[in-house]
């Protein structure tokens, strides 16, 4: 089941890369009869121009407002492609004055829970980063995925998901399976930090 943190307004902006977990979202979103606007993010990769095709075609089929942007520089010599891409997406979604929604889910969160651990500090994804929110944080991925398969919500794969080019893949591949032979109940501990985390950011 897809579970939501928070409250969605009506009018919304949501983050769209055209992979499973935002198209799901999108989907979903569309289904509850909110006003829909996509942003997506151009990142000059070789899966970008498929990308971008493919969810240009889906708003256009949809009659869905789309904003396209497309990083124009390159990722410096020595800078890690991650974080550097993370940094150029949310300078661009904090320029939206309406909330945009990342379809960030409880995998994403165990995977950066993981990523920081092996830095010495350990952190959960929050709920809130300015204007942007993150309403599936306790919501699994294969939730995500069976929800396009049910509804036959198209969606494109980028392949550098699937090796273990980027440190966040690597994770997502070997070692979170491995970590779930250790202990199956690893998801639900992220998801009561998740739970945690968004209770004490309403508190503050």
């Amino acid at each position: 089941m897809i579970r939501l943190l928070g409250n969605i307004p009506n009018d919304i902006i949501v983050a769209c890369s055209g992979g499973p977990d935002s198209m799901a979202v999108v989907d979903f979103l569309r289904n509850s009869n909110r006003n829909i606007k996509l942003v997506h993010i151009d990142h000059r990769t070789e899966h970008a121009p498929v990308a971008r095709s493919f969810v240009e075609k889906y708003a256009s089929d949809n009659s869905l407002d789309l904003d396209v942007h497309r990083i124009g520089e390159r990722v410096p010599k020595g800078s890690s492609p991650e974080a550097w891409w993370s940094e150029k997406r949310y300078k661009i979604f904090h320029k939206y004055e309406n909330l945009v929604i990342t379809g960030h889910n409880l995998n994403d969160a165990a995977e950066w829970w993981m990523f920081t651990s092996m830095r010495g500090n350990p952190k959960i994804t929050p709920y809130r980063n300015k204007n942007v929110i993150r309403p599936f944080l306790t919501t699994r991925k294969k939730t995500l995925e069976s929800w396009c398969d049910r509804n036959s919500v198209p969606y494109v794969i980028d392949p550098t998901n699937l090796g273990d080019t980027h440190a966040r893949s690597l994770i997502r591949k070997n070692i979170i399976p491995e970590v779930l032979k250790v202990n199956p109940g690893f998801l639900k501990t992220i998801k009561k930090k998740v739970n945690i985390s968004y209770q004490e950011e309403l508190n503050v």
